[in-house]
């Protein structure tokens, strides 16, 4: 049986809705993106970093969910612009079931880096971002 927040965001991360995607996640939430070593820390950076890449990734849909628990892999494929990709979200869940830890990892090589060019022109239209730099580490 999967938890009620993982079939939550089977629902709403693909089509990008920050507000819905903050609902799921703890005010200390850490995410660790498939596109650099760093770690962003905090329930609004994270939400509207997540909101991006549901405005980027295209055909996005889950494969399999596996997990029990707090701790759950999320399969999915998906399309930034012409190229394809996989990926599996790593997600850690605390005890009144939001989520701490949201790691992605993601291959192949090229479609990370256009996964990056992506994000990165959109978080520097993103007046938000100049604030949450400090939630970068």
């Amino acid at each position: 049986m999967t938890h009620p927040t993982i079939e939550t965001l089977l629902n709403v991360v693909a089509k990008g809705d920050e507000k819905a995607i903050a609902a799921l996640l703890a005010e200390d939430v850490q995410f660790l993106p498939p596109t650099y070593w760093k770690t962003w820390t905090g329930r609004a950076p994270v939400a509207a970093i997540l909101g991006h890449v549901g405005q980027i990734f295209t055909d996005f849909r889950y494969r399999r969910i596996m997990g029990d628990g707090a701790d759950w892999a999320l399969e999915f494929q998906c399309k930034v612009g012409e190229l394809d990709a996989v990926g599996v979200d790593l997600i850690t869940l605390d005890d009144t079931g939001l989520i701490t830890q949201f790691e992605v990892v993601m291959r192949p090589y090229k479609t990370v880096g256009a996964l990056r060019g992506a994000i990165m022109e959109r978080v520097m239209q993103d007046p938000r971002f100049i604030g949450f730099q400090s939630a970068l580490s």
